[in-house]
């Protein structure tokens, strides 16, 4: 049906094909960047980029979380702070990224790593926070160090909550991504679709537009996948 509407919108709009190209020159010219490598390329460099500022989040996020969510002292000094900087929109942040970090993958991963970055905080400390303290008394009684603690009560309590947020945060990392590739980089599917709108190839822009697309449903796919394979963690964890 998308494809239909395009087909018309193309052929009867009265833009030309150089400004809104039909489907059929924008996948001949998406099947020629594929064969010449350009487009694995770009897509190399972006899915590079979305995969090491995404596992920084998660790997400062999620602990962060857990101890704001346990620990007062921490949440009534450092909570105000992640509200007053969450809201900013992490492409406010594309021209300090830039002069602290310089022209490359740097500050395209600063982005990408803000951007996931508070989602996990504050769901994980949200998550930890609404954990049933009777759980807590119990692994009072048996002497549950807080490793045990951690393994045993609050990683399986919080892990629905957290897969959750890791699904919302990767959408929005894949979001970032293009829009910081067109400022800090020389490639990527966000340069790829800025470069081509200089040289006038739209159907260039409308195909990285398409991969974009595709990559972002795969990713989304692949992230409900693992929401469904939580027993199996919540097993293993909780052994």
């Amino acid at each position: 049906m998308i494809l239909f509407f395009w087909l018309l919108l193309s052929r009867f709009s009265g833009w030309s094909k150089s400004v809104f190209p039909g489907p059929l020159q924008v996948f001949e010219s998406l099947w020629g960047l594929i064969l010449n490598g350009v487009m694995v390329k770009h897509v190399v460099a972006s899915l590079y980029r979305v995969t090491i500022g995404f596992y920084l989040a998660i790997l400062l996020g999620i602990p962060m979380g857990i101890i704001l969510g346990r620990i007062n002292i921490a949440k009534s000094f450092l909570n105000p702070v992640l509200h007053f900087l969450r809201p900013i929109s992490p492409l406010a942040w594309i021209p300090l990224a830039m002069l602290w970090f310089g022209i490359g993958d740097k500050p395209a991963i600063f982005l990408i790593f803000l951007s996931s970055f508070f989602p996990l905080v504050v769901s994980t400390t949200v998550a930890v926070a609404n954990i049933d303290p009777v759980f807590f008394h119990v692994a009072a009684n048996f002497n549950f160090n807080r490793y045990e603690q951690l393994k045993k009560i609050i990683i399986p309590a919080i892990l629905p909550e957290v897969v959750t947020a890791l699904r919302i945060s990767i959408g929005i990392a894949w979001l970032v991504v293009v829009a910081a590739e067109m400022i800090a980089v020389k490639s990527g599917l966000g340069y790829l679709i800025l470069d081509s709108r200089n040289a006038l190839r739209m159907d260039y822009v409308m195909g990285a537009m398409i991969v974009i697309g595709i990559i972002g449903l795969f990713l989304d796919v692949l992230m409900k996948r693992l929401s469904k394979i939580e027993p199996v963690f919540w097993g293993s964890i909780g052994s």
